[in-house]
């Protein structure tokens, strides 16, 4: 069945649009990916995201008109990539949308009677539907919240679909604006045993310091090139391998709220940089802290588990060269790739997994797994939206 995959991460670069053929095989999927495209987002929707994830400049009336703004934006480039991959709405079976997440409140607070945790994704998916003519599945994370989980993070399940084998223990690490990390034991084939959590920052912490560097005239460490003309600074790194998140056992998730903009001004208050060589070196520090604590998050609570046969990395920060280099010093002997080297691209990866989530929906079968969120029970996720 052909179906579209659309997500924005917390990197806040743009949609990724995967149009794709899925078959179930077993206890497996097969996906065949026929077009993918990032469509960016222009500066003003990046300030109205950033408005509207910050308690201090979000309004009601803003949240509201934004949802409805990124739901054009999505159904836009659903049919862009439908136009791309020379598909007609009527040959598309569903379209599953993650939306953009503005805000992710994970952990538990007390209100009335109650212990509750939030989270905010937008992007209308009645408008989605009604702008490409196609079925659309999207707001995936409230249901598993309503389980009893964090709503994060999803893809997991996609994970074992797509990567468990029989003969090696893989470690799958998507590295977006917070990387997360999916553990698959070998010969165990049982979904309800993956374990897997958020880790912490990916790219974030160092896009926002490259924004900051050029006026934001970068958005993103391109190959990783300014880290690698910087220089760690130990100390920083280790007092940031201190936060209290990294410590916390599985399953967790974060945002922007904790490794977003505040976390940077924490650390230019303490570091404070105006020179390109000094921010280099702050960007040098914030790749190693997104390598060390992915290397420390799967030492600490994995590695007794089962020795490692492989890594395998997906999202932006696959194509971080001096990320890639950091990771593969920290995991040796263990080899790492590329998910593109196993025919699911870096980029397109956490897409294509919507697109599978939706299927699953449709079809009636739970997207979460326990193990990865928390939840009390496995639950079917989302909503949908039919074609008008």
């Amino acid at each position: 069945m052909k179906a579209i995959g659309l997500m924005a991460g917390t990197s806040l670069d743009g949609i990724d649009a995967a149009l794709v053929d899925l078959k179930r095989t077993g206890k497996g999927v097969a996906v065949e990916l026929l077009a993918f495209e990032t469509y960016p987002y222009n500066g003003e929707t990046v300030r109205y995201i950033l408005e509207c994830s910050d308690p201090a400049t979000a309004s009601v009336d803003k949240v509201a008109r934004l949802n409805f703004y990124l739901g054009e934006l999505f159904g836009e480039a659903a049919l862009k990539i439908m136009k791309q991959g020379g598909v007609a709405a009527r040959d598309v079976e569903f379209i599953g949308s993650h939306g953009q997440t503005i805000h992710h409140l994970p952990a538990p607070v007390k209100m009335g009677r109650y212990r509750i945790r939030a989270t905010c994704q937008v992007a209308e998916p009645s408008v989605i539907a009604a702008r490409s003519g196609v079925t659309t599945v999207a707001d995936f994370r409230p249901a598993d919240i309503a389980a009893g989980g964090q709503g994060a993070p999803l893809v997991p399940y996609v994970d074992h679909l797509l990567f468990h084998d029989p003969r090696r223990t893989r470690f799958l690490v998507n590295i977006g604006g917070i990387a997360n990390g999916t553990v698959l034991i070998k010969g165990n084939d049982d979904p309800l045993s993956v374990q897997a959590s958020d880790i912490g920052p990916g790219n974030m912490v160092i896009n926002e310091l490259v924004c900051r560097m050029t006026n934001h005239k970068e958005t993103y460490d391109r190959d990783g090139r300014h880290a690698a003309l910087g220089k760690s600074d130990p100390k920083l790194l280790a007092g940031l391998l201190a936060t209290a998140f990294f410590a916390e056992p599985p399953p967790k998730s974060t945002g922007r709220e904790r490794f977003g903009a505040k976390f940077v001004d924490d650390i230019l208050k303490s570091h404070p940089a105006e020179t390109k060589k000094q921010y280099r070196d702050l960007i040098a520090t914030a790749t190693d802290l997104t390598a060390h604590a992915i290397h420390g998050h799967y030492r600490k609570f994995h590695a007794a588990k089962a020795s490692l046969d492989e890594v395998i990395v997906s999202g932006g920060g696959a194509r971080n060269l001096y990320l890639m280099q950091k990771l593969a010093d920290l995991f040796a002997p263990a080899p790492m790739a590329s998910s593109s080297e196993y025919g699911i691209p870096a980029l397109a990866k956490e897409a294509i997994a919507f697109a599978i989530l939706a299927m699953e929906t449709l079809k009636g079968r739970p997207g979460n797994l326990p193990g990865a969120t928390g939840a009390k029970k496995t639950v079917i996720l989302g909503k949908i939206v039919p074609a008008p």
